[in-house]
This record gives C-alpha cells, structure tokens and sequence, in this order.
C-alpha cells in the first residue's frame, strides 16, 4: 500500500470483512505541510485565458454571430468527448478499445480541448486513481476545492506525484502510433487544432471579426477545462457516496451535466474499468456514454466493458478492504474477479 493512501476501493469478495469507519485513522490520508511552490508563469497565463475566456462570453452576447457562438458550443463537445470518451474511459482506463478510426478522431478532438497529450494526461490519471487523495495524486482533493480544481496546475507537482508517476505503465499508450505522433507534435498540433483552426473557420466561412472569433474560442477552451476541473474538484467534495462511503468521490448531478457523463464520481472510483463511468443508462445526463454506443453500433468501438448487477449489489451492501486500488482495466492490481464477472459486450469478431 502506498504511503498516506485514503481508504481504497476494491470490489469485495464474499469473504472480506466490513471495514468501521471507526476503525478508519484519521491521519491517514491528511496531506502533508509540504510548502506549495507557486509557478507565475502558470499563475499569469491561466489568469489571462480565463479574463480573456471571460470577455468572449460576454461578446457571444454582443457582437458574435450567431454562427460563432453555435461553433463554440459544438466544438465545447467535441472537446469533451475528447477527453471523456477518449484519454479518460479508452485510454486511461482503457474500459473499451476502438479501431484506428475512432482513435484518430479522439485524438483530434483531444488536442482541440488542450490539456496536454493523451500519454501525459493518461498517466496523471492512473496515478490519481491508484493514489487517491494522497500526497500522490495530483489532485489531491484533502488540500481542499481551489487546489483540486486549478491550483494543482499553479504549482510544482509534489515530489511523491513524480515518483509515483515513473512507475506508472504506459506501455500500451505508447505502442500506439496515433497517440505517440500526438505526443511528438503536440505543440504544433495544439496551437493549431485548439486555437488556430476554430478562430480561422469563424472568420473565412462566416466573415466573423478577429476579436469575436478568437475571444469566443477562448470561451469554448476555458468552458471545456472548468469542466474537466469540476469533476476533481467538487466531485470529489460533494455529493452521496452510494457505492463506497469511506472515499471522497461522489455522485454528482450538476458535474455530470457539464462534464458529459463525468459526475457519477463515487461509481466510478469503485469501478473504474466500466465504459459508462456510471451505473445509469440514462444519455441525458452521460452523452459520453451515447457516444460510445454510437460508434459500438457501427463497429469502431468494441471490447465495452460494464458490471454486472449482481457486482454491484455486493459493492453497495460492503466497502473496500484496502486491497484492490487499481487505475483501470489491465492493472497488476486488479482482482481476478474483475476479469470473470465484468460483462464485455460488442466484442470484436476474429
């Protein structure tokens, strides 16, 4: 077990016994009086985007075309797609796998939400979830809501993140040539994708001004990362705890809506490796979701892993016994259960 981890949440087994949060030390996952080391450069640039990101809201109500302010809406989507269905539940977790396709179309639409390359955001992402409100996670959600949901980024990574981090496997992200061009290119592909593209598109097809296109575009980006920053943030602060009590995730409604499915916290930490991040089947609140199915349908995603009810059931009458951390689907950690009693549907034909 890592150093100053928070209570883990395993799947249980018949025979584990239900741990009492009596029982629970209540140091155990305090982080610790480490002084946070303050990056200006970070500080001034995510000011700047956000005061930026602010005047294009304001300008969508003004002076933007109509067209420029759908265009920032669908790409807002797209964007988030490329996060949730893409370096979250296919690569991170890898809870279903797609054809070469689908993977490039994620891939574009990851680098057009900006918020670094699939490998590297992957990799903090295995580490927060095997290392969960600990000194090890990059998030660490028990050094309250502001340094979980942006403060993270402003300061140095904590020592404990890093080391934690190099031991991550990402062999799997690596041997793929979609996501290693991505990596090799990012900056370029990033200026381009994210900021060039979308601002050139609203000037040439629609005749849009240069300060609407751009401001507005800012809007779109600074939207798709608040979003992504709420689910480390309040859903890790707010919210019912049906699956596992003893841990902060939580299922949050609010986070889920802006997030595309991303809220159902508490679920997800439990289960990890499941594609719907959810035990829900409803689309209006988990369009990821719906996405995904889309693409199963047609064949290009394949292999989605979910739990059966039964899992569930045992989950919610027990809780976690400390032993079966783990970051998705593949990891050295997860219980051999896992593998027998997780229903896989679409799978691919030979």
């Amino acid at each position: 077990m890592p150093p100053n981890i928070s209570m883990p949440t395993g799947v249980l087994q018949e025979q584990d016994d239900e741990v009492s949060a009596l029982n629970i030390p209540q140091d155990l996952s305090k982080p610790d009086n480490r002084k946070l080391k303050i990056v200006w450069r970070n500080v001034i640039l995510m000011g700047y985007l956000h005061m930026i990101g602010a005047f294009g809201f304001y300008l969508m109500f003004t002076s933007a075309k109509l067209a420029t302010s759908i265009q920032a809406i669908l790409l807002y989507q797209l964007g988030g797609f490329g996060i949730t269905a893409g370096a979250h539940r296919l690569w991170a977790h890898r809870s279903y796998k797609a054809k070469w396709p689908l993977r490039l179309i994620l891939t574009f639409c990851n680098t057009l939400a900006f918020e670094d390359s699939v490998i590297d955001w992957a990799r903090d992402h295995r580490v927060h979830h095997k290392f969960s409100e600990t000194d090890a996670d990059p998030h660490n959600a028990k050094r309250g809501f502001f340094f979980s949901h942006v403060g993270w980024l402003l300061c140095r990574k904590h020592p404990q993140v890093k080391e934690q981090g190099k031991k991550i496997d990402l062999s799997d992200l690596r041997a793929d040539p979609i996501l290693a061009f991505q990596k090799r290119h990012y900056k370029k592909l990033m200026l381009l994708v994210c900021f060039v593209w979308p601002t050139a598109m609203s000037m040439y097809f629609w005749n849009e001004t240069f300060l609407n296109a751009f401001c507005v575009n800012l809007f779109r980006y600074i939207l798709t990362l608040n979003a992504t920053w709420l689910v480390n943030s309040a859903a890790h602060l707010w919210g019912q705890r049906p699956y596992d009590k003893y841990i902060n995730p939580s299922e949050n409604l609010s986070v889920a809506v802006l997030a595309l499915g991303e809220g159902w916290h508490n679920y997800h930490h439990t289960f990890p490796w499941d594609y719907k991040t959810s035990e829900l089947g409803k689309y209006s609140v988990n369009f990821s979701a719906a996405f995904i199915d889309f693409f199963a349908k047609i064949g290009w995603a394949y292999d989605l892993k979910t739990v059966s009810t039964e899992m569930i059931q045992k989950r919610v009458e027990r809780t976690g016994d400390g032993t079966h951390e783990i970051w998705g689907w593949g990891d050295k950690d997860q219980p051999i259960d896992d593998y027998r009693d997780a229903i896989i549907t679409h799978r691919k034909e030979n």
